[in-house]
């Protein structure tokens, strides 16, 4: 029988919270297909999800949202080839008939489900999933490269769209994981100056290696205005040090599902129309045109690889810091 990892009760990473079980195969229902899982990219949010930072949707849940895999059977209503590889990210499904679906907002859809968080996600070495809201997968990467491109890729992406840098401007990046790592790829491909504030002294080095101008630490300010920026570390002072070197009339986007806290700050910080904008989660269209630069520029992935046996590991070296790029969990 298939494997999975179940997290029955929230708790602390450290005290290794997934618990691996065998199970019965899944059967893919109305419009679904069954995935075989090659790999799952772990990201922040499913660290969040196991430790009750973000409330539970359901219990038990497998969570990981960022599988690739391929398709083994398809249910009823599916007309989908045994075989293809896809991809299942964060978004598991949206109504399709609300006000902001027909907007091409189903990111905001009130009735959206999850996947890692409303239904079993990719710690596993099967997973069922929406047909709608797979994606096939271009061969240009292998199943471990291609798995952190569809969370931390596309959301860093979409953050770059919300924060609203233009080619050839000043963009500032806060915090330099897994997400970071991608999107200053797609940055400076369209010729953007990015300034990296990150604590690790070799983070910051790599930024530069991917082509960042300046890095340096939260404490200390780009030598020039920015334009615009994005926070990736869930910290709330994180977010007034890019308002503080962000230009008039430059936005900070948050790439952060949950957020300690933002501290009191002083309206002058925000005066001058600067703008401060959350990102809540991601389209399938994101996702496309990710998968779409990610051929072209090409991005490059980092990883490390975690066994499933050992996805306790993988979430606590992510939360310690440890992790090179994106941790992957590979079956």
């Amino acid at each position: 029988m298939p494997r999975f990892a179940a997290l029955h009760r929230t708790a602390p990473v450290a005290s290794g919270p997934l618990r691996l079980e065998d199970r019965p195969a899944p059967e893919p229902g109305p419009g679904e297909v069954l995935v075989d899982v090659a790999a799952c990219g772990v990201c922040r949010t499913d660290l969040q999800v196991v430790e009750g930072d973000l409330e539970p949707h359901a219990i038990p849940v497998v969570p990981g949202h960022q599988i690739v895999g391929r398709v083994l059977t398809v249910g009823p209503g599916v007309d989908m080839a045994e075989g293809t590889r896809v991809g299942v990210a964060w978004l598991a499904s949206a109504c399709g008939a609300c006000d902001k679906c027909l907007a091409g907002h189903e990111n905001l859809c009130r009735f959206a489900t999850f996947t890692g968080w409303d239904r079993d996600g990719g710690f596993s070495e099967m997973a069922t999933a929406d047909h709608r809201f797979v994606h096939v997968l271009p061969d240009a990467f292998g199943d471990v490269d291609a798995a952190p491109l569809l969370c931390g890729g596309a959301i860093g992406y979409r953050s770059l769209r919300v924060c609203g840098v233009q080619p050839g401007q000043r963009l500032g990046l806060y915090g330099f994981g897994a997400s970071a790592t991608i999107a200053i790829q797609v940055a400076v491909h369209w010729g953007c100056q990015v300034y990296v504030c990150t604590r690790s002294v070799s983070e910051q080095q790599r930024a530069m290696d991917l082509g960042a101008v300046w890095a340096s630490g939260y404490d200390v300010t780009p030598p020039e205005p920015l334009h615009a920026a994005v926070t990736f570390a869930p910290v709330g002072d994180v977010v007034v040090r890019a308002l503080e070197a962000v230009d008039r009339g430059g936005a900070v986007a948050i790439n952060a599902i949950h957020l300690d806290r933002i501290p009191t700050f002083d309206y002058g910080l925000l005066w001058w129309e600067r703008s401060l904008r959350s990102v809540a989660n991601l389209t399938r269209s994101d996702v496309a045109e990710l998968l779409a630069l990610a051929v072209e520029i090409p991005i490059v992935t980092s990883h490390d690889e975690y066994p499933l046996a050992a996805v306790n590991d993988a979430l606590a070296h992510l939360a310690e810091g440890r992790v090179c790029g994106a941790a992957v969990v590979v079956t």
